[in-house]
């Protein structure tokens, strides 16, 4: 596709550079579509300033059933006066596994609807007015506020000076097709019957595909329908071409898009061309609809503009009439064409391009690979601690757990670190990196939070990995005392495992922030009797003092592994919504709580040592 577009590009731009040579009245046309795709270009940037917050809000809210995603998408498109935008956005959500196919679907339907508000207002008041008069307070305002620091204020300016640029651009439109007697006359093109109307679905088609906008082919074709420069009929048939042509818009846009956006931009294509389809077919049942209902609206026969308009409407109602009733059988033929490819677990699951568009979609599958990094984490911790993971899984008793491996060193966690960890890792930074360029506020914060909470998974396994060096060596040796010291280490890091994945099923966010609180002031607990244990070692020579040099070593490579598991489930699993660094402020726990829970936690310790003193080590 790249390929074609550099093909395609000096082709234009010698056509057009003919086309200036050749008719002043054609620069004028070109320059006002060049200023309306630039309007298009600003009013969608100045929408997505706003995207991260309210528009995602909505989208999430009203997708809820079929209905409400076709509302959804008829009004996003008349507010937003872009269908591209809405299905960027829609392919996003889609890749961020924010809504679901059948959704989306409903979505794109409903966008398609939306257009067609756009040609009732142009054929209604923008070719029966200057629109240049109200284009220019516009520009001026929206320029003003482009050069204020406040983001939002910038995103307003982009939209005025956006619609302005639009306003401008159809007066420039106009008035080129109003002047041009001779020269560019799409009239000429006219033939008879059907060969007339395939002929004419293909200019617009190729307009839009030029354009990168129905909307611009469709303001073209209503001045040059104003101006007499092209037929009634003819007209219908570039709107047709128009609904085609965006279709490559969807394709292009799913190419860095996950199986489901390919989906969604399929199931778009197959919407268009069997919307397209019908309407060539019924060509004339929809021509004798629209002058009877043109006759009950009160629209003149000679208004041609409006009548576009009206069948512009109507065909892509009848196309939402044909395809929501069966919006469960497209999604099972778009499911068994683009099946969903078996995953490679090693390979990052959730990271898409498409999802990249928008703020919330970028921080949620950030949020899901790096949830993906940790189930891998844990099961690469607990394998290198020596026990089986499917058992760990499953909850077994930590004394009950069968012992996997008695020689495994060091060099298997890393080999299984390059091979498992270390290109996720790699490929979560990258994309946090691309995603931060793009957001501000409250997405770069939490995106700032699981860039570090991947980071501390990946020290994690750095600590395991230097534990088990010795872990091994010692837990089977004949020093009993270095056994079990070894073995209470690894529980260690087998009990915060546990411990995290409770927090991961606490759905109250002040309770899961208590349960990690808790935890690490557990683990403060354990790091000091630890060290009351080695003291008590070295003071009876149960040990040699090389032997407590490598506990030693090695426990703060237990706390440190701790440590880090519990600091990414802070930024992982409490309180998707709001950043981490925000809610400490509310947390702080005065020095009396702390001393109570930690009167506590010494408590429950000894209790379960007693408890413990008749379980048989494994």
């Amino acid at each position: 596709m790249e390929l074609l577009k550099r093909m395609l590009l000096p082709v234009i731009m010698l056509l057009l550079a003919a086309g200036f040579w050749s008719s002043p009245q054609f620069q004028q046309i070109a320059a006002g579509v060049a200023i309306f795709l630039f309007g298009m270009l600003s009013l969608e940037r100045g929408f997505q300033t706003f995207s991260g917050g309210i528009v995602e809000h909505i989208l999430k809210r009203s997708t809820r059933t079929t209905a409400r995603a076709l509302g959804f998408g008829v009004l996003a498109t008349t507010l937003m006066q872009s269908s591209s935008l809405v299905s960027v956005l829609t392919i996003s959500f889609l890749s961020a596994g924010l809504m679901n196919l059948s959704a989306g679907l409903g979505v794109i339907f409903g966008a398609n609807l939306g257009t067609t508000t756009g040609a009732w207002l142009i054929a209604g008041f923008g070719l029966s007015i200057k629109l240049s008069q109200l284009a220019m307070p516009m520009l001026v305002f929206g320029v003003m506020l482009l050069f204020q620091p406040s983001q939002t204020r910038a995103g307003i300016g982009h939209i005025l000076a956006g619609t302005g640029f639009l306003f401008l651009g159809i007066d420039y439109m106009k008035d080129g097709f109003a002047s041009l007697q001779s020269g560019l006359d799409l009239a000429a093109f006219t033939s008879s019957g059907i060969l007339s109307l395939v002929i004419y679905t293909f200019f617009g088609a190729i307009a839009t595909v030029i354009m990168q906008s129905s909307h611009a082919t469709l303001v073209l074709t209503l001045t040059a329908l104003a101006a007499g420069h092209v037929g009634y009929s003819d007209a219908l048939a570039l709107a047709i071409g128009a609904n085609i042509g965006t279709t490559v818009t969807a394709v292009i846009g799913s190419l860095g898009a996950s199986i489901a956006g390919k989906q969604l931009a399929l199931g778009h294509l197959m919407f268009n061309m069997i919307t397209a389809a019908a309407a060539l077919i019924l060509m004339p049942v929809l021509m004798w609809l629209v002058d009877n209902l043109a006759a009950v609206l009160g629209i003149a026969t000679d208004n041609y503009t409006l009548k576009l308009a009206l069948f512009h409407t109507l065909f892509n109602l009848l196309g939402v009439l044909i395809m929501v009733p069966r919006m469960g059988w497209l999604k099972d033929w778009l499911e068994q064409r683009l099946p969903q490819p078996a995953a490679d677990f090693r390979q990052p699951q959730f990271l898409t391009d498409a999802a990249m568009s928008t703020p919330v979609a970028a921080v949620t599958v950030t949020r899901q690979e790096s949830t993906h990094l940790y189930n891998l984490t844990s099961a690469l911790m607990v394998r290198g601690l020596g026990w089986d993971n499917e058992e760990f899984r499953r909850g077994q008793p930590l004394a009950l757990l069968n012992n996997q491996q008695r020689d495994t060193g060091s060099e298997a966690l890393q080999q299984s670190y390059e091979q498992d960890i270390k290109g996720i890792y790699s490929a979560i930074i990258s994309y946090i990196s691309q995603a931060r360029e793009h957001t501000t506020g409250l997405y770069d914060e939490q995106l700032r939070e699981l860039r570090a909470a991947n980071y501390h998974l990946v020290e994690a396994i750095k600590a395991t990995k230097h534990l088990q060096r010795n872990l091994m060596h010692y837990l089977h040796g004949r020093n009993r005392n270095m056994a079990d010291a070894y073995q209470q280490l690894r529980e260690r890091i087998a009990e915060t495992l546990r411990a995290v994945e409770d927090i991961r099923h606490i759905q109250d966010p002040m309770e899961s922030r208590l349960a990690l609180d808790h935890q690490l002031l557990l683990l403060q607990r354990n790091a000091e009797d630890a060290d009351s244990l080695i003291e008590n070692l070295i003071r009876s020579h149960a040990i040699t003092p090389l032997m407590a040099t490598s506990l030693m070593t090695d426990k703060g490579y237990c706390t440190t592994a701790c440590h880090c598991l519990l600091q990414a489930a802070r930024y992982l699993f409490i309180d998707e919504q709001q950043p981490q660094a925000q809610a400490d402020d509310s947390l702080q726990l005065e020095s009396d709580e702390l001393s109570a829970i930690n009167k506590t936690l010494q408590a429950d310790s000894q209790a379960g040592s007693k408890d413990q003193q008749g379980e048989k080590r494994p």
